[in-house]
């Protein structure tokens, strides 16, 4: 298991930009893909993306292509979500989460491929 702590959450002008930080400790970081996931107030948990193990692999829910960009800093066991373009209906609790090898054959897009998940952090869009 490894142990996941988000940051970089607050509270954004609609338009503006974010970067949420992941710092991940515990097992070797990169024998895990990670995920980033949202919860909307009063909504389900949602996918918004996801990174292979090297890196090499990105893949994004459709309304966050070319507005979120994930990246992965394996000498520092930290992932990123740079948010762009923002828009009240970003706003939401963000998540990272940690896919085991186990579950390698799971969707990124499955909540369930995830066995690590942070805490979480609010992340606020203004019109």
């Amino acid at each position: 298991q490894v142990q996941l702590v988000e940051s970089g959450g607050g509270l954004v002008q609609a338009g503006g930009s974010l970067r949420l930080s992941c710092a991940a400790s515990g097992r070797s970081f990169s024998n895990y893909a990670m995920g980033w996931f949202r919860q909307p107030p009063g909504k389900e948990r949602e996918f918004v993306a996801a990174i292979s193990e090297t890196g090499d692999n990105t893949y994004y829910a459709d309304s966050m292509k070319g507005r979120f960009t994930i990246s992965r800093d394996s000498a520092k066991n930290t992932v990123y979500l740079q948010m762009g373009s923002l828009k009240p209906e970003d706003t939401a609790v963000y998540y990272c989460a940690a896919r085991p090898p186990v579950f390698a054959y799971r969707s990124y897009m499955n909540p369930l491929a995830y066995t690590s998940w942070g805490q979480g952090t609010q992340v606020t869009v203004s019109a």
